[in-house]
């Protein structure tokens, strides 16, 4: 999945193995000159089993709270 942040930056998310754990990364890509796209060192990478825990946080984090 890719969620495009500005013209020059997106988000990329998807599921990968290293060395047999089952991970979930999410890296910011960005546009360089050449018209293709590379992974900064901006993201984060966990366990799978973490996933919904991860999930309910960003949901948890992105309320919006009446004062």
């Amino acid at each position: 999945m890719e969620i495009q942040k500005n013209n020059l930056e997106k988000m990329c998310i998807h599921r990968t193995n290293y060395k047999g754990h089952e991970l979930i990364d999410i890296r910011v890509f960005f546009k360089a000159n050449d018209g293709k796209w590379y992974p900064t060192r901006k993201g984060i990478t966990f366990s799978v089993s973490l996933a919904n825990e991860v999930i309910n946080g960003i949901r948890e984090e992105s309320k919006i709270y009446k004062e």
